[in-house]
């Protein structure tokens, strides 16, 4: 549709029908069925011609189901407007990708580009037209349930995936969407939050929210996220819905946005929860005069738009602009030539988890996957050299994909146990369970848990598993421990104090090394563990996260040397729970812990635990021998540009995919500057014995911040520049900036 037949449109509609685009309803409301729709319509308090005139559909997939909604939805529109399908789609539909912060893992951003068009391909073959993804929220804290949605705790590699993430799931041509909407979230600095603990406050300095927590969100906008997601916590103590220094000054004025803004679920409630309101009303008015679009799943839209316009509260320019945003991205996704967007049952079976998409997806497993430890060369294993045994309860677990890849299925996932089975004989291989995934699974009656999860097995079934893995241990060379967090304590409201392994896993893993085995562990979670005691314990550890579809076959080729790992760390890993929030790129204090002026007690340190956290930023293993050397600058002086280079050396007789990262510091700053900053980074494939030279260019812009006037500038001066293969074991050198 042209531009002005869609203004003519607006102009058109009744005040209902404007409310009505504003408003988004979960699938329950479409109901065939009028029973089944009655309960919420009386929980929000709405009425049916609400539900009727209602602008899009939260969380309905499948193409059967969407082209029934939208057919019958179409009949009842006086002017034929289409409902959009909205959806969580976060690391992929039916193909199922690692988690974000695996996919952080890759340093590889155009290999996560690729992953991202596929699942837009799958979820536009099955009706969905928009997805409330990347979200780009930058973290620190490992406790916070929803690190796996992230990329981690940097604000260059962020940025970076978030341009490749929106690029890929909308994936332009000629100006036209040909994939599906990509929806920013969640703005702003959600990761944030205090403690780690879902929904709480954020308190900080606008210098800290425009450095470090903005630019992933930027980085999606420029790319042309056509959406906005606002987070669920304060800022400045105002709960961002209804915050108009965040999504009117920044996010409009500043950057230019044009597109829709959408509350989370049921956040513009949620303002009078925060006590900012006293009622929907006041809610409504707030997140409005924020501008705020789409209000997801409460009745505030509905029920009160009309009277705060009616009392002269709230101009109806507000809501024509609010609208207009709605019908423009309708047209965008070329909904008013065709409603469905081509998803069919047929297009779909066509589509989903193909042999294509199912090879991407073990790329992208490959890269994801962190060696941590790998002591005496433990890894790679040989095949059917030694006995191997597979224990603990991820071993033959078809659940590696993850609590938010609603839309996948666990019966496509080959388990660690059958992905190994298919490189060693029956004869040299045995699994056992050994232990259950948890000793008490009570929490999950939250989640519809079944009674027989409530409480853990039997003490003498316990007894039984453990009987049984000692028996195959001693016949064993190799065990490996399939170990990791449930589904359900990571995710959205799964904060959690205690981020170790579960009691009932470390009380096996105990047990079983009085063996004195060759010890490997392979960990899946959905954020980074303390894993200070398994460091010590086990010969090599693989952090898996959860890998997805193929990442019980990817593990199990790693393990036998068919894959080099070549996972880095988005995001360190703690020492200790009571070092958190963590990361690489801190201030130093007056007394830092290597002062030259102080010693002893009197200098920033624990007492109890370092400083430095058990696996930096940055970090990981290979089954090669890399070794970084001749550092260079072309000049010691930059006005501009600056050239660094560095030799890169593999002396091992494998190829290998190394991960070259490079960080400056700023010495002396108006204000205090981080103490290294990620500011390049390339990934070079090397074969065997191959050295190469990397290259980089440092532009002055890459020395931007926010100077003690709050001006986004840079200040001449002397700067270290460090290059390495992660941010703790570095090459440096130094240049002054005319």
């Amino acid at each position: 549709m042209n531009e002005a037949d869609l203004k003519k449109l607006l102009k058109d509609l009744t005040w209902q029908e404007k409310v009505g685009q504003l408003i988004q309803l979960s699938g329950d409301f479409f109901s065939s069925e009028e029973a089944l729709a009655v309960g919420p319509k009386q929980k929000l308090g709405i009425t049916q011609e609400t539900v009727d005139l209602a602008g899009s559909v939260l969380n309905v997939a499948g193409a059967k189901k969407t082209r029934e909604i939208q057919e019958k939805w179409l009949q009842k529109s006086r002017h034929k407007i289409p409902l959009l399908f909205m959806a969580d789609i976060v690391y992929g539909y039916r193909t199922v990708f690692p988690i974000p912060l695996g996919l952080g893992a890759t340093w590889n951003p155009d290999l996560i580009k690729q992953a991202y068009r596929v699942t837009a391909a799958e979820a536009k073959a099955s009706g969905v037209h928009v997805t409330f993804a990347p979200m780009v929220d930058l973290v620190r804290d490992a406790r916070w349930g929803r690190c796996l949605e992230s990329t981690g705790e940097d604000a260059t590699l962020n940025a970076a995936f978030a341009r490749a993430m929106v690029t890929g799931l909308q994936h332009v041509e000629l100006g036209k969407i040909t994939g599906i909407a990509a929806c920013v979230k969640h703005f702003a600095a959600y990761g944030a939050a205090e403690g780690g603990r879902e929904y709480n406050t954020v308190d900080m300095s606008e210098r800290r929210l425009r450095e470090d927590y903005l630019p992933g969100y930027k980085a999606a906008v420029e790319a042309g996220s056509e959406l906005v997601m606002t987070s669920f916590n304060t800022y400045d103590g105002i709960p961002v819905t209804g915050n108009e220094f965040l999504l009117k000054q920044i996010l409009r004025d500043e950057w230019g946005f044009d597109g829709v803004i959408i509350s989370d679920y049921a956040a513009v409630l949620e303002l009078v929860a925060h006590g900012i309101a006293a009622d929907e009303k006041e809610a409504t008015l707030l997140a409005m005069n924020a501008t705020n679009d789409i209000d997801m799943k409460t009745g505030c839209y509905a029920k009160q738009l009309e009277p705060l316009v009616r009392e002269g509260k709230l101009d109806s320019k507000r809501i024509d602009d609010a609208v207009w945003r709605v019908l423009k991205l309708k047209n965008k996704l070329g909904l008013f030539e065709d409603p469905y967007r081509g998803a069919s049952s047929e297009r779909e079976q066509e589509m989903l988890l193909t042999e294509e998409n199912r090879n991407l997806a073990y790329q992208v497993a490959a890269q994801s996957i962190v060696l941590l430890e790998n002591k005496n060369h433990t890894l790679p294993l040989a095949k059917n050299h030694q006995k191997i045994l597979l224990v603990g309860p991820y071993g033959d677990n078809q659940n590696l994909i993850g609590l938010w890849a609603i839309h996948g299925n666990t019966s496509d996932v080959i388990t660690i146990k059958e992905a190994i089975s298919q490189h060693v004989s029956s004869e040299q291989f045995h699994y056992t369970a050994g232990c259950e995934m948890l000793s008490d699974y009570r929490f999950l009656g939250e989640f519809g848990g079944s009674k027989d999860q409530l409480m853990r097995m039997p003490q003498a079934k316990r007894e039984q598993a453990l009987a049984e893995a000692l028996r195959q241990g001693e016949k064993a060379d190799v065990i490996i421990y399939a170990m990791g967090e449930h589904t359900m304590q990571s995710g959205e409201a799964g904060s959690r104090a205690d981020i170790t392994l579960p009691d009932v896993q470390k009380e096996f893993i105990q047990e079983m090394l009085a063996l004195g085995k060759t010890n490997i562990l392979i960990t899946i979670s959905g954020r980074p563990l303390v894993l200070t005691e398994e460091a010590k314990q086990m010969d090599a550890i693989l952090q898996a996260w959860f890998p997805g579809t193929e990442g019980g076959r990817v593990l199990a080729d790693i393990l036998f040397g068919k894959i080099n790992p070549s996972g880095r760390l988005s995001m360190s890993f703690p020492y200790s729970v009571g070092q958190l929030p963590i990361y690489y790129n801190g201030f130093q204090t007056g007394r830092p812990l290597n002062s030259k002026t102080h010693s002893g007690r009197f200098v920033s340190k624990y007492l109890d635990s370092p400083n430095a956290p058990l696996y930096p930023f940055g970090y990981g293993l290979s089954y090669s021998d890399v070794e970084l050397s001749d550092l260079a600058l072309d000049d010691v002086e930059m006005t501009e540009k600056l050239q660094v280079s560095v030799q890169v050396k593999n002396n091992s007789s494998r190829s290998v995919l190394e991960t070259v990262q490079l960080y400056v510091q700023d010495i002396v700053g108006s204000v205090v500057r981080p103490n290294r900053e990620l500011k390049k980074f390339k990934k070079i494939n090397l074969e065997a014995q191959e050295s190469a030279t990397v290259h980089f260019t440092l532009t002055r812009e890459d020395l931007y911040y926010y100077t003690k006037n709050m001006d986004f500038s840079v200040e001449a001066g002397d700067f270290n520049v460090f290059v390495g293969r992660n941010s703790r074991d570095t090459l440096q050198a130094s240049f002054t900036l005319k």
